[in-house]
């Protein structure tokens, strides 16, 4: 048997997605050249499309018409470069490198940045919700598909999570607030995106619950190895500022529990994450790789 090969694997899904992108971001209008300026800016400006492989995978547990996919898939990934344009800002988390490249403001400015996501935002949803982008999924996942990326990303989740992460910052923080905020800021869209492929793939709700839950343990362990790479990456690896955590005194899993410990809480749920989804056997192998490779990712 091959190798799995995580880099082409996620090059190949990402390719899907940019393709979507080429066609449906795109400017008519003289106006808006700028707006669509910066929102295609950041949609090209790497990544690992680790959102959309995950939509892809899980669906391929259930189904194997990928193409139905692909605008569920690059809507998620437009709503997830909102959010690094957004976390980026002077009011945020003011950073001036992203994915190696300056961010969306230090191009455009902080209006123009701001619009830009706000822009990528509710494009995802138009698409999700474009019968004529969609002719293939019923109304009914549509709403389904739509309603749960809202709940996941808003003052319940990845909102919420932001909102809470900027309020502990300064060193005021426990483990309780930790969890917290990773399990909404980060775990919540990227169990959305592996519960989106059962969804998409009429799963029961069973399989949806099963493919949450998976997706909310390696989330969580995503984020925790986040946290260890900003204290032992360097800028060139990683592609944006390190130790930017600590600096602002940032909640995070090293500040509470150390390097070590935090890195066997990220392994022990990566373990857990691979027993939920053992029922599916071979199908389910490029979501066991994806796994696997959020824990031992160096960037």
């Amino acid at each position: 048997m091959s190798e799995f090969n995580m880099a082409n694997y996620l090059k190949f899904w990402g390719g899907k997605v940019e393709e979507f992108f080429e066609t449906y971001i795109t400017c008519d209008d003289e106006h808006l050249k700028g707006l669509i300026s910066a929102m295609r800016y950041s949609l090209f400006a790497g990544g690992k499309r680790l959102r959309p492989a995950l939509v892809y995978s899980s669906y391929g547990i259930f189904e194997g018409y990928f193409d139905k996919v692909t605008p569920f898939a690059s809507a998620v990934e437009m709503l997830h470069t909102y959010s690094l344009i957004h976390d980026d800002l002077p009011a945020m988390d003011d950073d001036d490198m992203r994915r190696g490249k300056p961010t969306n403001h230090k191009m455009y400015g902080e209006a123009t940045a701001i619009l830009a996501g706000d822009g990528l935002l509710t494009k995802s949803f138009e698409v999700m919700c474009n019968k004529d982008i969609n002719p293939d999924v019923e109304a009914s996942l549509m709403l389904e598909a739509a309603f749960k990326l809202a709940v996941a990303t808003g003052e319940n989740g990845m909102v919420g999570g932001q909102f809470a992460d900027m309020e502990s910052e300064d060193g005021v923080f426990n483990s309780s607030v930790v969890d917290f905020i990773h399990t909404n800021k980060t775990s919540k869209l990227i169990a959305y995106c592996c519960e989106l492929g059962a969804i998409l793939g009429y799963g029961s709700d069973e399989d949806k619950k099963r493919m949450r839950e998976y997706g909310m343990r390696i989330g969580l362990a995503f984020q925790i190895v986040d946290d260890i790479l900003d204290i032992t990456s360097t800028t060139q690896e990683l592609g944006k500022d390190v130790g930017s955590d600590e600096a602002r005194g940032k909640a995070t899993y090293p500040a509470i529990h150390g390097v070590e410990q935090s890195h066997a809480k990220a392994e022990l749920l990566i373990e857990e994450a691979l027993e939920i989804i053992s029922v599916y056997g071979k199908t389910a192998e490029p979501c066991r790789e994806i796994a696997k490779f959020i824990i031992e990712r160096k960037n």
